[in-house]
């Protein structure tokens, strides 16, 4: 540690800290635009300016290292002065420098209101200027449908370049000339091809970048915010909605460290207008092969008819990918209550048992565990495009030292980092397995191996325990370490099976209860990925008008995720907690309570009237999903239990189940934004493919 003094208050602080972090700790508040936490450092804004004792200047404290201060002439600790007159009035020349070709557009900037730039030279800047030559003229830039340009704002401060390269790991944005004619830009003019791009308008601090779908619909003050967390993937990353009224206007990041640091991705945040659009917002039931608009009433009295001497063993319950903890908790009891056993939220077919532990299910390592491993295994699974934040962690490890990375794969992906492709399927898991390639070596010799198992593999029979063989063999579990996870890619799938929605004894599993002629009635709790056959009788409760509605013979009308308050659990196995942002639309009710109330009709009513009665039975039932917000650990000797699981692997290829990183949901299959934005990645793949 080295003792500093910022504005005669004396700090220890380590040696490699800058004299911003310094200023920080010591509690100064020091501007900046260039400079970010997350981002290397550039230096080129200059507005972070301090006075250091003895030197000839002011000096940029985002880039001054405390261990390069020299001591007093008497050996005193170095003195930083951040309130002098020196420092203040170099602070004022570069506000006034920055704002030479700035245009005095605030009234119709979509950033006014959050803006660093407004904002800093409130605090910092004079309110003249000795600068009258005509301003910069610079022309607007086409970068995509998710970022809007205004060009002539931008200052160079180079984080948008700097989070592409660094985070996101695409060269999308880069400058070109020098000085005056400096511009960023996609060199071509093309669409940014990141999955992650969304977040350089966050990072701007001028306007110079701001989201397009939002531009001129909202201002800040006219928000109410609620925290919350999102759905689109298993992450769980954390989220801020922003509502106008009923309507939700935009999501925005919120910093998780554990999670998603201060990244969402662009699904997370503009899935926005498919939350209004194609929305079911009363009940419907169908006459004569068409759907007519119903009251509760009449649909529930149709259910009841068709359940009235239903064979338990004819009726089956799915579940989807976005469903919440609490709805499948009483989806489950109500099944229980009626004899049914034919229960399945796997909806992608992978072989997954609650019974094998959660270990089976479950991201062992933990996201922050990532940057702990020293090799990593990728089997089965993309993680780029079915768990993007992830992959942001995976990338962070490399940058942080290269590391060695293996992936067995149908297909060969841009991953951000580089890796070695190891081959296809599970052939080549099997000759691993049994020490027949170099990466074992690897792997064996690593002191924190990671073995990521996606769902890819899992709907490979044996391919999850081939896996486990191999992570017990090269030590990837030990003492303090956990290398060995399940990539999930639904948000409901690991709540799912904490509460074991999966077939009872003598039940079918989804692809099962998918077979014409297997059941008489399905109830169907927003499962829109795979088709119902003709047959049975559908019962279809979701949010949007998609594959699972249009198949439905009654639809009752349900909550979005930014409409309720539901627990989730992430792939982690962190249970997580929605707020409701808004209200559902029309006739539409929260999940749970539609539940409650057709119980009433069948005759089975179930033992709790409220939200907060549910939750009760809910933790009585499972203890741990009442620790919102922490990880329960996997239990390690489950990896034995895997590993030893009978059946030999199938030859077969390990292929991603996201097919389109940008339509994965019904929310997201609703969204104009998200349809532009996967016709520009399929053009890009065309391209490349040719």
């Amino acid at each position: 540690m080295t003792k500093i003094l910022v504005d005669g208050t004396e700090v220890d602080v380590p040696a490699d800290y800058t004299l911003l972090q310094a200023c920080e700790v010591a509690g100064a508040e020091i501007p900046r635009f260039c400079f970010h936490e997350r981002l290397s450092i550039a230096g080129n804004c200059r507005m972070c300016l301090v006075e250091l004792k003895g030197a000839p200047k002011p000096v940029a404290s985002c880039a001054y290292a405390v261990k390069d201060c020299r001591p007093g002439p008497n050996g005193e600790p170095p003195e930083v002065l951040t309130r002098s007159g020196l420092t203040k009035k170099a602070r004022e020349g570069v506000m006034e420098f920055l704002l030479i070709n700035h245009p005095l557009d605030c009234p119709i900037c979509d950033q006014g209101g959050h803006c660093d730039l407004q904002d800093q030279a409130m605090a910092y800047g004079v309110d003249s200027t000795r600068y009258h030559e005509n301003k910069r003229a610079v022309e607007e830039k086409y970068i995509g449908p998710l970022v809007r340009t205004a060009m002539n704002r931008c200052i160079h401060c180079t984080r948008c370049v700097r989070f592409l390269a660094e985070v996101a790991g695409v060269p999308d944005l880069g400058a070109i000339g020098r000085g005056e004619d400096m511009e960023i830009t996609s060199y071509l003019e093309q669409a940014m091809g990141s999955e992650l791009q969304g977040n350089v308008a966050d990072l701007c601090p001028v306007g110079a970048l701001v989201h397009k779908p939002q531009s001129y619909n909202v201002r800040p003050w006219e928000l109410h915010k609620t925290e919350s967390v999102d759905v689109m993937d298993a992450v769980g990353s954390a989220i801020r909605v922003d509502a106008r009224g009923r309507e939700v206007m935009q999501i925005e990041p919120r910093i998780s460290e554990e999670i998603n640091e201060e990244w969402i991705s662009d699904k997370t945040r503009h899935v926005v207008d498919g939350l209004r659009l194609q929305r079911l917002d009363r009940p419907f039931l169908r006459e004569n092969g068409r759907l007519r608009p119903a009251s509760w009433g009449e649909a529930f009295s149709a259910i009841a008819a068709k359940m009235k001497g239903a064979d338990p063993k004819r009726v089956g319950a799915l579940v989807g990918d976005l469903a919440g903890v609490e709805e499948i908790f009483a989806l489950k009891q109500l099944m229980g209550s009626l004899g049914v056993t034919n229960l399945d939220a796997r909806q992608t077919g992978e072989a997954l048992d609650p019974a094998w532990g959660r270990a089976a299910y479950t991201f062992g390592p933990t996201i922050p565990g990532i940057e702990r491993a020293d090799a990593i295994l990728l089997v089965g699974t993309n993680p780029r495009t079915e768990a993007s934040l992830l992959n942001v962690r995976i990338r962070k490890r490399w940058r942080m030292a290269p590391l060695a990375v293996g992936l067995i794969l149908d297909e060969q992906p841009d991953l951000t980092y580089p890796y070695t492709y190891l081959g296809a399927g599970t052939d080549t898991l099997t000759s691993l397995g049994k020490g027949e390639h170099s990466f074992f070596e690897i792997l064996q010799k690593a002191e924190h191996p990671l073995i990521i198992v996606g769902e890819g593999a899992l709907g490979v029979p044996g391919a999850l325990a081939a896996a486990a063989a191999l992570a017990k063999e090269v030590g990837a579990v030990a003492e303090g370490w956990n290398g060995f996870g399940v990539l999930q890619t639904a948000a409901a799938r690991v709540g799912a099976l904490d509460l074991g929605f999966v077939p009872g004894e003598g039940g079918l599993t989804f692809s099962q209860m998918l077979e014409p002629g297997a059941l008489d009635v399905v109830f169907n709790l927003g499962a829109d990925e795979r088709a119902i056959p003709p047959g049975a009788f559908v019962i279809y409760q979701g949010t949007h008008g998609d594959a699972g509605a249009s198949r439905a013979d009654v639809i009752l009308p349900g909550a979005a995720y930014t409409e309720k308050s539901a627990t989730y659990v992430n792939l982690e196995g962190r249970v997580q907690m929605t707020n409701r942002a808004g209200f559902p639309p029309g006739d539409a009710r929260e999940d749970w309570a539609i539940l409650r109330a057709l119980s009433d009709i069948l005759g089975k009513r179930l033992p709790y009237d409220s939200l907060g009665g549910l939750r009760k039975a809910l933790y009585a039932a499972h203890p741990h999903l009442a620790a919102v917000g922490s990880v329960e650990p996997s239990d390690m000797a489950a990896l034995e239990t895997l590993a030893a699981l009978p059946g030999r692997s199938e030859k077969a290829a390990f292929a991603s189940p996201v097919a389109d990183f940008y339509l994965t949901n019904p929310i997201a299959r609703s969204s104009r934004v998200l349809a532009e934005c996967s016709g520009l990645a399929r053009g890009r793949a065309l391209e490349a493919a040719e």
